[in-house]
C-alpha cells in the first residue's frame, strides 16, 4: 500500500469529529462487562475478589482504548476499519462471556483473545500503513503487546495465586509502557507529532465510557429493584440509588467532563493529556462498578445486618470514583480542587460509624457526601466567570474557583 493510500484511512484535519453509529455500537459489549464484572464482584466480595476485578476491568479497559483510539486516528467510515471494530467486539464480547470463570475455568479463553484482539488489530493497522509516517507508532504498540502476551498466556494455563501475579504482571507491563510512550529497541519512544490527537472525538469517547458505566448502574438497580418489591423500604432503597448515580454523572461532567477537548487542544503535548485521562477513567468507572455492587445489596437487604465488607463497596465505590475525578481534573485544570480529598476523608470518617447502621443508611451517607460536593460546585461556581482548561504544562493562567 503507498503512502497516499495509506494517508486515505487517517481521519483528515477539519472532518467532523463526533463519534459514529459503529463507536456506539462496539461500546454496547461493555455495557455487558461490566454488569458481569459486577456481579462477579458480588459473588466474591472479598479482597482477593476486589482485586481480581480490579485485574479484569484494567484489561477490558485497555481493549476499549485500544479500539476507540484507533477510530481517533483512522476514520471509521472506511470499510476496513469498520471490519476491524466489528471482529474487536466479537473478541470483547468473547472476553465478557469468559469473565465469570476467567479466574477458573475460563481463563484461556479471556487472554487468549485479549491478546489476538490487541496484537491483531496492531498487526492489521501496522500493515495499512506501511509506508507512512504513523507505522513506527503501531509498530511500537505491537512489540509491547508481544511482551505482553506472555504473560497473559502464561498465566491462563496456571491456576491461583500465580495466574493472579502473571496477568498482574501483564496489566501492568501494557499500562506502564503506555506510561512510558512505548520506549522500543531501535525505534525510540512514541513522538506525538505521530499520532493525530483529535480532543473532541477523543474527550467525547471517554464521556460514552463513562455513561456505559453509569448505565450498568442503572441496570443492577433496575433488576434488583425488579426482584425485591416495591414496597417503602425497597422504593427508598432505590431512590438513594439513582440519586447515587445521578450524582456521580453531575460531578463527572461539570466541568471537567465538558471541558477535556479544550484541555486536549490547549496542551504543549496533547498525548500527554490523552494517557492521563486514560488512566483516570478506569479508575472512575471501578468506582461505579463496586457502587453498583452496593446498590444491590441495599436494594436486597435495605435494613438488614451491614457487613465490613459491604461498607468497602458502599463508601468504597466512591471514594474510588472521587480518586479517579481528582486525577481527571488535574488532567484539565493543573490541580485539584479541595472537595475531592475532603469528599475521600468524609467517607473514610464515616466508616467506624455507619458500620452500626443499616446498609440504607450507609447508602444514604455516601449519597449525602457527594450531594455536598456536587452543592460545592454548584455554589462556587455561580456568579464567576468560568475557568478555562490549563492542563499540566500549559502556562499559567488566572485561576478561578473549581466547577
Amino acid at each position: 500500500m503507498t503512502t497516499s493510500m495509506a494517508g486515505e484511512l487517517l481521519r483528515r484535519p477539519g472532518e467532523p469529529q463526533r463519534a459514529t453509529f459503529l463507536e456506539l455500537f462496539f461500546d454496547l459489549v461493555f455495557v455487558l462487562a461490566l454488569f458481569r464484572l459486577s456481579h462477579g464482584l458480588l459473588d466474591h466480595l472479598n479482597w482477593s475478589g476486589a482485586f481480581q476485578t480490579l485485574v479484569l476491568l484494567l484489561a477490558l479497559s485497555f481493549v476499549w482504548s485500544h479500539i476507540s483510539g484507533t477510530t481517533d486516528i483512522f476514520d471509521p467510515h472506511r470499510p476496513s476499519i469498520q471490519l476491524l471494530v466489528i471482529a474487536s467486539m466479537l473478541g470483547s464480547l468473547v472476553m465478557a462471556a469468559a469473565l465469570p470463570e476467567a479466574f477458573g475455568k475460563h481463563g484461556l479463553t479471556f487472554a487468549g483473545t485479549y491478546v489476538a484482539i490487541q496484537i491483531g488489530a496492531s498487526v492489521v493497522l501496522a500493515l495499512l500503513v506501511r509506508g507512512h509516517e504513523t507505522q513506527r507508532a503501531f509498530q511500537r504498540i505491537l512489540f509491547w503487546f508481544a511482551v505482553s502476551a506472555a504473560p497473559w498466556i502464561a498465566g491462563a494455563v496456571t491456576h491461583g495465586t500465580a495466574r493472579v501475579a502473571l496477568w498482574t504482571l501483564a496489566v501492568a507491563t501494557d499500562y506502564t509502557a503506555s506510561a512510558l510512550r512505548l520506549p522500543t529497541p531501535g525505534l525510540g519512544r512514541l513522538n506525538a507529532s505521530e499520532l493525530a490527537i483529535l480532543g473532541e472525538h477523543l474527550a467525547e469517547r471517554f464521556r460514552q465510557f463513562f455513561i456505559i458505566a453509569l448505565g450498568e448502574m442503572i441496570l443492577v438497580t433496575g433488576l434488583a429493584f425488579s426482584e425485591s418489591g416495591f414496597d417503602a423500604e425497597h422504593s427508598a432503597a432505590v431512590l438513594v440509588s439513582f440519586a447515587t448515580t445521578a450524582l456521580l454523572w453531575r460531578i463527572y461532567i461539570f466541568r471537567a467532563g465538558e471541558l477535556l477537548a479544550e484541555a486536549i487542544a490547549a496542551a504543549p503535548d496533547p498525548l500527554r493529556v490523552s494517557l492521563s485521562a486514560t488512566y483516570s477513567h478506569p479508575i472512575m468507572v471501578a468506582g461505579v462498578v463496586a457502587s453498583s455492587v452496593g446498590a444491590e445489596l441495599v436494594i436486597a437487604h435495605p435494613f438488614g445486618h451491614t457487613q465490613p465488607a459491604w461498607i468497602a463497596v458502599l463508601l468504597g465505590g466512591p471514594t474510588l470514583f472521587l480518586t479517579g475525578r481528582g486525577i481527571f481534573e488535574h488532567t484539565v485544570f493543573g490541580r485539584v480542587s479541595r472537595d475531592q480529598p475532603m469528599g475521600v476523608l468524609a467517607l473514610a470518617a464515616l466508616a467506624p460509624a455507619v458500620l452500626l447502621a443499616p446498609p440504607l443508611l450507609a447508602a444514604l451517607a455516601a449519597t449525602a457526601v457527594l450531594a455536598g460536593i456536587a452543592v460545592s460546585d454548584a455554589i462556587r461556581a455561580r456568579g464567576r466567570p468560568p475557568e478555562p482548561p490549563s492542563p499540566p504544562g500549559r502556562t499559567a493562567v488566572r485561576r478561578f474557583p473549581r466547577r
